[in-house]
């Protein structure tokens, strides 16, 4: 079995659902709970109908032909919001009651049936500003008793998304019709919490449970033409059919023509009871070895478990609690704030409220072919823009073309592009070693190595060959933008676009704006990251800008142990424990010392007081070890680059040590992970709220997706600052001036910090007030 088929780590959350409470499995109905009694507290039911009135909605049209058709209408993609759930129900019980209806359609309206749940209302429950409804009564009530259990059969009409709850709501439907196109899934692991509206009972029975832990440990949604291979919709037809054949089928089922099967009683497709078991148990080991900090996993298991063993109905409760108790944890708070702060770094005080509209960029020219010029490159092409890749040889050409090419075959190995498909997006790229035709390009990015003076000389050109509209990007990770468009008479249109390794793969593209930077430019390249699907956070300028300014400190504290005794292999292990990709030490080898060191150097010249001057690296350098590109750093690798601790690194950590005149602490040398963990990422909060209090960025959520996206900071820790004021300002504060106090400067307090341990505040406090003053 493949292991890579139930658990990985995810970053975009995407809408879930809530629950609300228990009826009898023999409640009429026709008849539903007296509505108070669904919510705790006296009086708030009335205050919660008059905050959830006039939002969505479903609408009822009964046909001549006897079906009644329900469209869920929630713009923009029908969420299943408590005020659409109540009025589904509704719908359905007029449905069932009225004399001319004989079936039931369910849809949705603008092509998407539904996306899920709301989760705007996720933060008032959590936070207790929404009343808490009773657990149970959407899944069981609504969704099993009222439509599963319906004396009417209903079909679901599906074309969009059905994700989340709107799968679950077309799942309890007695038939399924899709369009091919149509995207169906379970996605809300990705928030934390497991399916609710009894998915992880009724996906197993429709498509066997191999694939629906699949679809839902990964959550992967499918395609409308996967989704009928595996049974999980009855028919595939065209968008202009879906209704017409669903109400046909649902008459076809009312008339006994079809059969009235429902979802939650097949067993089918169901493994036999000892083989379900074998794949629980090795789902179980691949995700405690894959994702070993997360709990909510295990727990959807369990739940899809007991309703394999004790029935259908037991996981229906066992679900609605375990759903409950998932809401209110700390990671599931961490996703659902990842979530809304993703979409939030798409707002830009000064630009994105001007009301400027992206130009057209229809062709790109790439000054380099390396790593991350390919990879640029690469990144555009397969988001369909015409590329000019320039380099200043042949030699150095050819080299590029082929990394973009080597790229593209990585993804036709995986089965990710056909050959036709990799043809056809290589074709979109074209080399060239001279300025000549970059008279009709609209956007440059150089890619170039990080030296000042042929930046310099290089934006000089571009501003003599490219049209005056054509927008002036650079990759640089550090420079000033200020200086390397020093040359220049057109420094409004100089922007940094600052992709991360590998350029194809990794999600985040900082935009780095000088004060001169045209807001026109960065509303052009924001539409760019869009399109080419990463998520763009607009930063400021400054060395290192937001990202690896905030993180400069992770390998500094990191050299500053190892200085001192702690051992590089059991910080890399803390930092992985704690959930980084890869510890400090490792991620080091993967930069090249090298590049560590240069940008070690640009960190010094501009913040020397909290540098900490660690010899290590050059040490080793030295000797000729500079990473995993020459198979020895912190790590050795073997041929197929497979990092294991090395011995001989003692021998250079005691000379840097000698020639530090440094011996080792036996206290640090005794520091738990929790305390190697805190060492090492405080001062990295330490240095993101100096980030913050200089307005490099707009708002600290920006620097919790910047973490993530950049870094790998663990999502379900809710990113660098959500996780700070997690611990708290006031503890973060007294933990580094403790160190700083003992230790010097590189563990020394900032004034924001400070202020805010001061004040009680918390750390994200910033983002209104930042709000108020742009």
């Amino acid at each position: 079995m493949d292991d890579s088929r139930f658990v990985r780590s995810a970053h975009l959350p995407i809408p879930p659902r809530t629950y609300l409470g228990p009826t009898s499995m023999n409640t009429p109905i026709n008849t539903s709970p007296n509505p108070r009694s669904l919510f705790s507290g006296d009086g708030s039911y009335s205050s919660f109908v008059a905050r959830e009135m006039a939002k969505g909605r479903t609408e009822m049209e009964v046909g001549p032909d006897g079906v009644a058709v329900i469209t869920i209408i929630n713009p923009p993609v029908n969420s299943l919001s408590v005020d659409v759930l109540f009025s589904l129900k509704d719908s359905y019980e007029q449905a069932l009651n009225r004399d001319d209806v004989k079936a039931i359609v369910i849809t949705g309206a603008g092509g998407k049936f539904s996306g899920g749940f709301d989760i705007t209302a996720f933060g008032g429950l959590q936070g207790g500003q929404r009343d808490q409804p009773k657990v149970g009564y959407v899944s069981i009530d609504i969704i099993t008793d009222t439509l599963e259990g319906a004396r009417k059969p209903s079909v679901a009409a599906i074309d969009g998304l059905a994700l989340g709850g709107g799968l679950e709501v077309a799942m309890a439907c007695h038939g399924r019709v899709s369009t091919s196109t149509a995207q169906l899934g379970l996605p809300e692991l990705q928030l934390g919490i497991i399916p609710g509206f009894g998915g992880t009972q009724r996906l197993p029975r429709l498509v066997g449970l191999t694939k629906s832990l699949e679809m839902i440990l990964m959550s992967k949604p499918i395609k409308g033409e996967e989704a009928h291979a595996f049974g999980l919709v009855d028919a595939i037809v065209s968008p202009e059919e879906l209704v017409k054949t669903a109400r046909c089928w649902a008459l076809d089922i009312a008339e006994f023509r079809r059969p009235w099967i429902r979802s939650l009683y097949r067993t089918d497709k169901l493994e036999p009871l000892g083989e379900a078991r074998e794949i629980l148990k090795f789902a179980r080991s691949q995700t405690q070895k894959r994702a070993p900090n997360l709990q909510h996993p295990l727990v959807c298991l369990d739940v899809v478990e007991e309703g394999i063993v004790s029935g259908p109905r037991a996981g229906l409760w066992k679900e609605a609690n375990a759903f409950q108790t998932l809401l209110f944890s700390d990671t599931c708070k961490s996703l659902v704030h990842v979530f809304f702060a993703q979409r939030a770094t798409s707002k830009v005080p000064g630009v994105t409220d001007l009301g400027l509209v992206p130009r057209k960029i229809t062709k790109v020219a790439i000054l380099g072919g390396g790593l991350m010029g390919s990879g640029i490159a690469t990144a555009l092409i397969l988001s369909n823009y015409p590329v000019m890749l320039k380099e200043v040889n042949e030699k150095f050409l050819k080299a590029g073309i082929d990394r973009v090419k080597a790229n593209l075959q990585s993804r036709v190995k995986k089965g990710k592009m056909s050959q036709e498909k990799f043809e056809r997006t290589l074709s979109l790229l074209t080399g060239v070693l001279d300025y000549e035709s970059f008279k009709d390009v609209d956007m440059v990015i150089e890619a170039v190595i990080e030296n000042v003076s042929l930046k310099q000389q290089i934006f000089a050109d571009l501003e003599k060959f490219c049209s005056p509209h054509c927008i002036l990007a650079t990759n640089t990770s550090t420079i000033d933008l200020n200086l390397i468009g020093e040359k220049t008479m057109s420094q409004d249109r100089i922007v940094g676009a600052h992709f991360f390794s590998p350029a194809h793969i990794m999600p985040l593209l900082e935009i780095v704006r000088t004060h001169k930077t045209s807001p026109q430019v960065v509303t052009d390249l924001l539409d760019v990251g869009k399109k080419i699907r990463k998520t763009p956070i607009v930063v400021g300028n400054c060395t290192g800008f937001a990202v690896n300014r905030m993180f400069f400190p992770y390998t500094q504290s990191a050299l500053f142990l190892v200085d001192r005794g702690v051992d590089v292999y059991k910080i890399d292990r803390a930092c992985t424990k704690f959930g980084m990709p890869m510890g400090p030490f490792r991620l080091a080898d993967l930069v090249g010392f090298g590049v560590a060191v240069a940008t070690g150097m640009q960190y010094l010249e501009n913040f020397p007081e909290r540098v900490y001057k660690s010899l290590l690296m050059s040490i080793m350098l030295e000797d000729k070890r500079s990473g995993e590109a020459t198979r020895k750093g912190f790590y050795k690798y073997d041929e197929k680059r497979k990092a294991s601790p090395d011995p001989e690194i003692k021998k250079y950590i005691e000379k840097s040590r000698s020639m530090a005149g440094i011996t080792p602490d036996l206290e640090l040398m005794k520091l738990a992970d929790k305390d190697i963990v805190e060492m090492v990422f405080l001062p990295v909060v330490n240095e993101a709220c100096r980030v913050l209090d200089e307005g490099i960025v707009v708002k600290a959520s920006d620097l919790d997706i910047a973490s993530i996206m950049g870094m790998g900071f663990p999502p379900y820790r809710g990113g660098i600052m959500f996780w700070a004021d997690s611990l708290g300002a006031n503890y973060v504060h007294s933990k580094l001036n403790a160190w700083s106090n003992k230790y010097g400067q590189l563990f020394k307090p900032c004034t924001y910090l400070a202020e805010r341990a001061s004040k009680g505040l918390s750390l994200s406090a910033q983002v209104n007030q930042a709000r108020a003053r742009m």
